[in-house]
């Protein structure tokens, strides 16, 4: 059954479906960024098996604060609570979900609150990091289009953007290029094909290396 808890703001799914030989029903939750996204997520996504939490703006820093104020925080306590795990009994049956996706818009803030949701999950649930159940999923920044309007390519950073506008224009191949404001502004195809659906999506595994790298660059003063 789809329902939406007005506490936590989590966009529940269905009971789950069939994935390989795993007699488990597979379930995915997305953490991204705020209301708007919630709700475009929530639009285009499967609500069968995939539900959506937005953050209500950055999460505390988990290295920083002390434990007792982690667990008073309203988010992460939303969060614990979504996954169904407890704060003191990080029991993986009692899981809710088989993966939990963090997809932020591909700019200095979304790269901040994946780096803040990492350092969490490494400091109060790292078996989630052990046992593979947390992926980051990159969402597209640019959108290049070739002469015919159908020609479209997605592309996550302004890296790729450059080498991609350098080869058309070595080949004087016509085309123009948009910026998307987030997540929101994606249409239901490209946030279904680039984030959501698990046949045509990205998504890169996050473990504890990820998660040490993700403080040490953080608590370095590079990330603000």
């Amino acid at each position: 059954m789809n329902w939406i808890n007005q506490a936590t703001k989590l966009v529940d799914c269905g009971p789950g479906i069939a994935m390989g030989t795993d007699k488990l029903p597979y379930r995915e939750l997305f953490i991204v960024e705020g209301d708007s996204a919630s709700k475009s997520v929530a639009r285009s996504r499967d609500p069968r098996y995939q539900a959506v939490l937005p953050m209500q703006g950055k999460p505390m820093n988990a290295v920083k604060a002390s434990r007792a104020s982690i667990r008073r925080n309203q988010w992460y306590d939303a969060f614990v609570a979504s996954i169904g795990l407890g704060w003191d009994d990080p029991d993986l049956q009692k899981l809710r979900y088989r993966r939990i996706l963090l997809l932020f818009d591909p700019d200095a803030d979304g790269i901040h609150c994946g780096a803040l949701m990492l350092m969490f999950i490494e400091r109060f649930f790292p078996v989630l990091l052990e046992q593979n159940f947390v992926s980051l999923i990159k969402a597209p920044m640019f959108q290049v289009t070739g002469k015919r309007k159908d020609e479209h390519l997605q592309l996550a950073s302004e890296e790729q953007l450059r080498k991609v506008q350098t080869t058309l224009d070595e080949q004087g191949i016509a085309y123009t290029y948009q910026r998307y404001r987030g997540l929101a502004s994606l249409c239901e195809q490209v946030l279904m094909e680039t984030c959501l659906d698990p046949n045509s999506r990205t998504a890169f595994l996050l473990g504890m290396e990820d998660a040490k790298m993700a403080r040490k660059v953080f608590m370095s003063g590079y990330v603000s």
